[in-house]
Order: structure tokens, then sequence, then C-alpha cells
């Protein structure tokens, strides 16, 4: 573990990232695989965009230990891809994250890595809440955030994205 290093489930590390990793950060949200459903205009990220968000994630788990964090393997270090909380919206609300290089989808990191993380949310915060928020043509990504127990709430727009399915955890009860 490294002072970076949030958490840790049986297959993965999830931890904040340093600004020498921006590279990693190009090439996942580069790709126009995985960029197709970020964004309302489905293409890749700037590079001006992505250096901005690595900025605000490293920021966020400086202050909050939130951020979109970097996702490895266990086994071999491996990045996969990010998963985390940002805020959404003026009153900041936390929002749940995930984005993989496609090479690694369908082996269930998505939902270990965001069901741990939901979990440390309930633990390390007194927070009430937090949303989740997926586009709505993309299957996959609405299916973990169903499966994390969120509660459709509507479908809206979000960042300047229309037709983002929105979802809402609330903290369980004791």
């Amino acid at each position: 573990m490294t002072d970076l290093t949030l958490l840790e489930t049986d297959r993965l590390v999830l931890s904040g990232w340093r600004a020498d990793q921006i590279d990693d950060l190009y090439r996942l949200h580069g790709d126009p695989v995985v960029a197709r459903f970020l964004t309302g205009h489905g293409q890749p990220w700037t590079k001006e965009v992505m250096d901005k968000s690595l900025a605000h994630w490293i920021d966020l788990f400086e202050r909050q230990k939130m951020g979109k964090l970097r996702v490895t393997r266990k086994s071999d270090g491996v990045l996969v891809g990010r998963c985390g909380f940002g805020v959404y919206g003026d009153e900041e609300i936390p929002e749940i994250g995930y984005s993989l290089y496609p090479e690694f989808w369908g082996h269930g990191y998505v939902y270990e890595a965001a069901s741990a993380l939901r979990d440390w949310y309930w633990r390390a915060t007194d927070r009430d809440h937090f949303l989740g928020m997926a586009d709505a043509r993309n299957e996959a990504s609405l299916k973990v955030l169903r499966k994390l127990g969120g509660v459709y709430t509507h479908t809206g727009d979000a960042h300047g994205h229309a037709n983002v399915e929105f979802y809402r955890y609330d903290r369980p009860a004791a």
C-alpha cells in the first residue's frame, strides 16, 4: 500500500492519481470506444479536458479521499481503468463513476471496485446519499448502477450530456 491507496479488494487496488500518470488517462479517455458514452458528443476527451480532470481528481483525493481513482489489478499491477467519486452540481453531491479499458470489460472489475467504494463511502463519510449516472444507451453501466442498489430517479442532462439516467443511493438504515 502507498499513501495514495484508498482501499483494496480481492483483485484490485484503488488509489489516487499523480500528475505524472496523465498518459494513462490520455489512453483511457482518448479511446473512442471508451469515450462514446462519457460525453454528449460521444468523442474522446481533449487533452485539455483530461489535464483539468486529473488536476481536479488529485485535489478531491487530497481534500476528501474522493475523485476518480486509478484501478489496478493486484496480481500484476496493470491499470484496468478508473472508478471513484466526482462531484455533481453546485451542491457538489458525490457521484460515482467508472471507466475501464475495453480489454478489461466483462471481468466484474467495475462492480468490484464500485461496490467497495460504496461500502467505503458509508463507513468513511457522514453523508446521507450519493448519485450514479450513465448514458441511457450504456446498458452495461446501467446494470452496474442497479446492482449497486441505486434507485432510478429520472433521465435528464448531466454535464451537457442529454439522455443520462440518474440513480440515488441512500445511506442504509442502521
